[in-house]
């Protein structure tokens, strides 16, 4: 390697648009001087705008507890329901154009831009969302707005694949995936400070807390965040993705348990009400819960995938949402309050430890391919450039159709509710899913002994595939 290609990362910070000449974690001398500094660095700007971006997504699952008769607004639960799902179908529809932002303009230059445009949602709930009488389609458009918020996912999760190498990439997913699933959280946190501080009338106060912390972290992913040198080819990643069997088959998993995680995470307080009636107050008492230990359970599970393997983890997984489930189920016919709030909480940190487990199958299988492909003849280092390139891709794509779970459920809470008041019906469709998922793991992914890989184990070859 030249040595004007041996530019250093940190020297590069100077260079115009914040390019990094040269990239190549899998390098470990590399790595261990200065790739892992910049990375972590940039992980750390990442997790932060993620983490807004998911709080200003899932705001609407607070506002919408406001949203009573004594501020001016009656609106019906089958209407708050479709509330929360205008924002999840557009932040899912959003997260390919932006996974292949990241190519196109860089993730240093992305990042700032999906940060700074938050301002226009968040600016017009903090407005409307204080003014009684306000009609329901007004809100429909500001929280569609909203969805931009969900899109920040697949870029940043794209963007920080292509800084970690293999190794760490389970952790490194996991961590700012988590961090960014914390937002969902934290805004329900807020929301309950709220409530219990001026009372159930000021949803602007929610919205409004979130202005300036859009405002730096916009400021600092422009000040310290770096733009990797990208190849020509991974503008076409994400067509050459769609036409892989395994980025529909690990896409379907993942609406399981990101799709189960930020539909939860959304109805969550609404079911409360629905289900028992309960006040705003009590609502907001216990659905940060469950968002708070998903987020941090994610990264523990991309470790126990670096650990196990991606898809051994998933499927035990799988195995204990759907127990989950019926526990839920059980509750919700007994009527029992404290078991259904257990139960739920339960499935929230199940469905973080799934979404970083499944995560990690993704540059797990197109290694698997990679190695093979070097086995048949191809050139090592082609072979993995093309598998780190789909990686990134796939993760777009696993994103997009894994928040369309959140639809899905958000969508069979609000029929089953507006069908029988119960959302039994709701629970048992999920219930299936988790069980067809565990079968589609199972036969896809573990049936077969030399699937070791597939499943997330990656021989010592794919270790040191950057080197040869």
């Amino acid at each position: 390697m030249s040595a004007a290609r041996r530019t250093t990362a940190s020297g590069a910070r100077r260079g115009a648009g914040r390019r990094l000449p040269y990239w190549d974690p899998e390098d470990e001398a590399f790595w261990e001087r200065e790739g892992r500094f910049v990375a972590r660095r940039n992980l750390l700007h990442s997790v932060l705008s993620e983490h807004v971006g998911f709080s200003v997504w899932s705001m609407w699952s607070v506002l919408v507890l406001f949203m009573s008769p004594d501020i001016g607004f009656a609106f019906t639960p089958s209407e708050k329901f479709l509330l929360v799902v205008v924002p999840t179908l557009v932040g899912a529809l959003l997260r390919l154009p932006y996974s292949a932002a990241v190519a196109r303009f860089g993730g240093r230059d992305w990042t700032v831009f999906a940060s700074a445009v938050l301002l226009v949602p968040t600016g017009l709930a903090a407005i409307f969302v204080q003014r009684a009488h306000t009609p329901l389609w007004v809100f429909l458009v500001i929280g569609a707005l909203a969805g931009v918020g969900g899109g920040n996912f697949a870029s940043s999760m794209t963007n920080i694949a292509a800084f970690y190498p293999r190794r760490h990439q389970g952790w490194a997913l996991g961590l700012n995936a988590g961090g960014g699933n914390l937002g969902v959280a934290v805004v329900q946190l807020l929301g309950l400070l709220v409530i219990a501080t001026v009372g159930d009338t000021h949803p602007s106060y929610v919205a409004g807390a979130y202005l300036p912390l859009i405002v730096l972290v916009s400021l600092g992913a422009a000040l310290r965040m770096d733009n990797l040198p990208m190849p020509r080819g991974e503008r076409g990643a994400l067509r050459e993705a769609a036409g892989h069997r395994h980025t529909w088959w690990i896409s379907l998993l993942y609406v399981g348990t990101f799709g189960s995680f930020i539909g939860y995470g959304f109805a969550f307080g609404l079911v409360l009400q629905s289900e028992f009636g309960a006040s705003p107050l009590q609502a907001a008492s216990y659905t940060f819960l469950g968002p708070l230990l998903g987020s941090l359970a994610r990264p523990f599970g991309g470790r126990l995938a670096d650990r196990f393997g991606g898809a051994r983890v998933t499927f035990v997984n799988f195995a204990a949402m759907a127990a989950g489930t019926a526990v839920l189920l059980v509750a919700s016919v007994s009527e029992s309050f404290p078991l259904f709030v257990a139960a739920f909480t339960v499935l929230f940190v199940l469905s973080g430890l799934g979404n970083g487990s499944t995560y990690k199958m993704i540059p797990a299988q197109h290694a698997r391919e990679a190695e093979h492909a070097i086995a048949s003849g191809a050139n090592a280092a082609e072979a993995f450039a093309r598998a780190r390139r789909l990686s990134g891709a796939l993760i777009g794509v696993a994103g997009a159709v894994g928040a369309l779970g959140g639809v899905g459920i958000n969508l069979a809470f609000r029929t089953a509710y507006a069908g029988s008041g119960s959302g039994n019906l709701a629970f048992v469709a999920f219930l299936c899913y988790y069980v067809a998922c565990l079968v589609l793991t199972w036969v896809v992914y573990l049936r077969r002994r030399d699937d070791g890989a597939v499943a997330g184990v990656e021989p010592a070859r794919m270790k040191i595939a950057g080197r040869v």
